[in-house]
């Protein structure tokens, strides 16, 4: 399945792969005099004669940090000189096999990579400093890109170590720091690039200039499936700049000296399309199904103990169905891709998250090998998911060697809207039981949605034999729920649609947690007790709960709560028309986070988030400010959900810009803190998408505190009134 466990599973063994088959080859390049210039222990890191460190970056920066977060745990293992470590982006080739971006993995998926590298190039230098001094190598230290010899108090930089260090043989298991010996790891980082993008020197895909590029933008069928069914380009030859007029296999491109005269073309373009098969489908009257295919029977994801037995003998039962709507990524920079391909080879410049990807798709549309496509990976100027999908750059690809040029294919932002792959809607429908004296005796979560994505190729039928586990992989929050409950059933009724349906920051969480935290929420109000103190209670009994193939560890999630009741100064009274709300989540049984937001609303029954206290637990730290800035897109990126939604009639989205789906504007975002749990753990877990899912059922749960009226359909216009 195409889903956050498969990214795990390859970035993974694409990591092993890689430092198996590299190894600690010694890679060489030659200086003066035949001498080596560079001490080069791997593919991955170059330690120049001047003493400074090179790391090249297998993972996308689109705003994660990723690209000081990946430098620093080296930094840290080999003692370099932080100020004279530098990074370069890797583009596919015979070194980097698995360059992929996804499923909040690259700190993670890197950890002990990155150390390993590290603590190998630094036995290595300290062995030949040993040579060059005669003396026992463990009698040396390393520190801020120097061997030290303190018994005679020497030291040499880690330059001068170069030639010697690369004659000698890496060792196969170089012993790692401990935790307390970590002088970069944990410590506030400023971004390596952080200048470079405030001051706009940065180059993201968008700035991609190559050698005779010529520029284009593509009008495609505004329903998914539909075709182009005849087009006149008269009028748009006409328009000064435009150099050509030319079908492709997603539409029809306006090819031009620059993307004004490329878009102006477009704008006078004479074309007309076949809707196909899907030019009636409309999203509410879909959702509408989602609603009525409530009723049917899903497919069983967990099961523990009887909730049907449990569902007769409660004292109270409490029914709800939410209701999630289709949502864009709508990141900043639209999709884009300049490409030069020949009748051989093809060679790319794109702000993907999926550089093997991006090539296997090319490689097939102009049939050529995979290995003949290169793909250079740009800064993304936003990604959620969607730049894991290659249509963008296949297109790139198509055209440029139609035309027989190098060209850029430019997205306009009603593009990005309305041909982009979507957030998928879906309907929870959720029941439980309470006995007499407050306590959840059974508890059921039916997801009502379409599990296929279609941004890459299909789910194999070998795939598709566990249903069950097909499923879960489409219903993390769901079947996935931490609570000490002893009799629970998850599971999926399957509905398919026509839209295209895509990787989003945190792909399938955000709504089952939507609905799971709310109903908690729910259960809680009616049990007459405090909302956190009932989910500590529910956290109450062993300290790991098996779901599928994850393990949550509740521990954990009563150390956020507990933390985050404390912080935020839960239960201390608020003015009139002010409330608080709760929820928290482990995402995929790895990084924990609560949410206590603050809401106020004014006489007129509009609402405010003022305040929202945040507490995470991610494994050990790198970057702190990276935590906190995560945290904070990821709040952010959860407030738009209240207020937008994307909507389709005759098959068309209706959205077309930020002014018909809006995001958060500076006015509206709210005091955002962040309390960061200590966890000296084995290793750390993912930030990107961690923080998205509980934000939405916290601001609802205080709305409810605020005015008693119960959201259970996004977005929030829909139901507020």
């Amino acid at each position: 399945m195409n889903s956050r466990r498969d990214f795990i599973k390859v970035t993974a063994l694409g990591g092993s792969a890689l430092l198996l088959g590299v190894g600690y080859a010694q890679r060489i390049a030659p200086g003066g005099s035949g001498r080596p210039a560079v001490f080069r222990p791997n593919a991955w890191v170059r330690i120049d004669r001047n003493g400074g460190v090179t790391l090249t970056v297998g993972r996308s920066e689109m705003g994660q940090g990723v690209r000081t977060s990946l430098p620093m745990i080296l930094a840290d293992e080999l003692d370099a000189d932080w100020s004279r470590v530098t990074i370069v982006q890797a583009s596919t080739g015979p070194d980097f096999k698995n360059l992929n971006t996804g499923g909040s993995w690259s700190v993670g998926g890197s950890w002990k990579l990155l150390r390993t590298m590290g603590a190998a190039a630094r036995e290595m230098l300290v062995a030949a400093a040993a040579a060059k001094w005669a003396v026992d190598p463990k009698s040396l230290r390393t520190e801020n890109g120097f061997v030290i010899d303190s018994a005679n108090s020497r030291r040499v930089p880690f330059g001068e170590l170069v030639e010697a260090a690369s004659a000698l043989e890496a060792p196969k298991n170089p012993p790692l720091k401990s935790a307390s010996e970590f002088r970069i790891i944990g410590r506030r980082t400023a971004r390596i690039d952080g200048p470079a993008i405030v001051s706009g020197a940065a180059k993201y895909g968008i700035d991609t200039r190559v050698a005779g590029m010529r520029f284009a933008t593509i009008v495609r069928p505004p329903v998914v499936g539909g075709t182009v069914k005849r087009f006149d380009a008269t009028r748009a030859k006409r328009v000064h700049g435009v150099r050509d007029v030319v079908s492709i296999s997603s539409g029809v491109a306006v090819v031009a000296d620059h993307t004004w005269a490329a878009m102006k073309g477009r704008a006078v373009l004479d074309v007309t399309f076949d809707d196909g098969p899907n030019g009636d489908f409309d999203s509410r009257r879909f959702i509408d199904s989602l609603i009525d295919a409530a009723n049917r029977d899903g497919l069983v994801m967990r099961s523990e103990g009887d909730a049907a037995s449990a569902r007769r003998t409660a004292s109270t039962t409490l029914e709800a169905t939410y209701v999630y709507p289709f949502y864009a990524h709508a990141p900043v920079e639209t999709m884009n891709c300049v490409a030069h391909a020949t009748r051989e080879a093809c060679e790319i410049w794109v702000p993907t998250q999926a550089p093997q990807r991006v090539q296997q798709f090319v490689a097939r549309k102009l049939a050529i090998p995979p290995e003949a496509v290169t793909v250079h990976v740009t800064l993304v100027g936003g990604g959620f998911g969607r730049r894991l999908a290659a249509d963008y750059a296949v297109e790139a690809a198509e055209l440029s060697r139609a035309i027989a040029a190098p060209v850029q294919v430019l997205w306009t932002r009603a593009d990005d809207m309305q041909n982009g792959h979507l957030q998928h809607a879906s309907v929870h429908a959720l029941r439980a039981g309470l006995s007499a004296d407050g306590n959840v005796v059974f508890w059921t979560h039916k997801k009502i949605s379409n599990p296929i994505m279609n941004f890459a190729d299909p789910p194999t039928p070998e795939e598709m034999k566990d249903l069950a586990a097909a499923y879960r992989d489409s219903a993390w929050g769901a079947y996935d729920i931490p609570y000490v409950i002893p009799n629970i059933e998850a599971s999926y009724v399957r509905v398919d649609s026509p839209v295209r349906y895509g990787p989003w920051r945190s792909v399938y969480a955000p709504s089952s947690v939507f609905a799971r935290e709310s109903f908690i929420d729910e259960l809680a109000h009616a049990a007459r007790r405090d909302p956190l103190q009932f989910r500590l209670d529910l956290l109450r009994g062993p300290d790991d709960v098996k779901a599928g193939d994850l393990t949550i560890n509740r521990p954990r999630l009563r150390r956020v709560l507990e933390t985050v009741r404390d912080r935020a100064g839960w239960g201390r009274p608020l003015s009139a028309g002010s409330a608080r709300g709760v929820a928290c989540n482990a995402y995929d049984g790895e990084t924990h986070v609560a949410y206590v937001t603050e809401v106020s609303v004014d006489p007129k029954g509009d609402f405010r988030v003022d305040r929202v206290v945040s507490v995470v637990d991610c494994g050990p730290v790198i970057n702190p400010i990276g935590v906190e800035q995560q945290i904070e897109g990821g709040v952010i990126w959860a407030l738009a959900q209240l207020h937008n939604e994307i909507t389709i009639q005759r098959g068309r989205v209706d959205q077309s810009t930020y002014r018909d789906y809006p995001v958060p504007r500076i006015n509206s975002v709210p005091s955002i803190e962040t309390h960061i749990i200590r966890n000296e753990g084995p290793q750390p877990f993912g930030m990107g998408e961690p923080p998205v899912p509980p934000l939405v059922p916290a601001v609802l749960n205080a709305l409810f505190t605020a005015t008693g009226k119960r959201i259970r359909r996004l977005p929030v216009g829909q139901s507020w009134s």
